[in-house]
């Protein structure tokens, strides 16, 4: 998550009262994680059961709705039962959407109200791995090169008193990190996508409704 930037969620979300409220997908996971605190639990259907079946999220979510609330105990009020299902269906993401991996990075970013966004490409850069001081300024660290198994270090008696020495360096901005940096912001998008149908089709939250509203690079925060 270091490697991306972020936008950062302030007002809070309130339910409907009279109906339900249309919120994005981005707001109900803010407000369920940040707001009302609740949990993931990927144990959930073995901790009533005592057997986790091959199951998807509608059953799990259908399950949960007719169970309520859950008390999390620790001093605290309840969280709301939307809450409830909202950490079911994060924790129920299937491995095709990241799986636990991913349900952990966004019940992280939703907890934080922090939307993960892809950086700006910046120029690649070739940097010192290390700086040294001196009365001089800064210079780049130098080691004696002792080869790494595929190069060997230079003869010895080609050397002189200032020879054998190397740089090592650091590449970033490369097209590789950059690619794997938008293969994860695909991937975080595609699991909200998931998450959006799965509360639309079916439509048992009993203080909102999800809009079609999907944030994307760039987008605001509205939660």
């Amino acid at each position: 998550m270091s490697a991306f930037g972020s936008m950062r969620a302030t007002s809070r979300l309130r339910p409907g009262r009279s109906g339900k409220r249309q919120v994005s997908i981005w707001e109900l996971l803010v407000w369920a994680f940040h707001w009302e605190r609740v949990s993931l639990d990927f144990d959930e259907m073995s901790s009533t059961s005592g057997t986790r079946p091959g199951v998807g999220m509608e059953y799990i979510l259908m399950q949960r709705h007719n169970l309520g609330c859950q008390v999390d105990g620790g001093g605290r009020s309840e969280a709301h039962p939307d809450a409830d299902l909202v950490a079911s269906a994060v924790a129920a993401l299937p491995e095709g959407c990241g799986g636990r991996r991913m349900a952990l990075w966004i019940a992280e970013c939703a907890r934080a109200g922090v939307l993960p966004t892809v950086p700006e490409q910046k120029a690649a850069k070739c940097e010192p791995v290390a700086w040294r001081r001196c009365k001089h300024g800064m210079f780049a660290e130098r080691s004696f090169w002792n080869g790494d198994g595929r190069v060997a270090r230079w003869p010895a008696n080609h050397l002189g008193k200032e020879d054998g020495y190397v740089c090592l360096v650091t590449y970033s901005g490369t097209a590789r990190e950059v690619a794997a940096q938008r293969r994860r912001w695909i991937e975080f998008r595609l699991a909200l996508l998931e998450l959006r149908e799965t509360f639309r089709v079916c439509a048992n939250l009993s203080a909102f409704e999800v809009s079609e509203k999907v944030p994307g690079n760039g987008a605001p925060i509205e939660a």
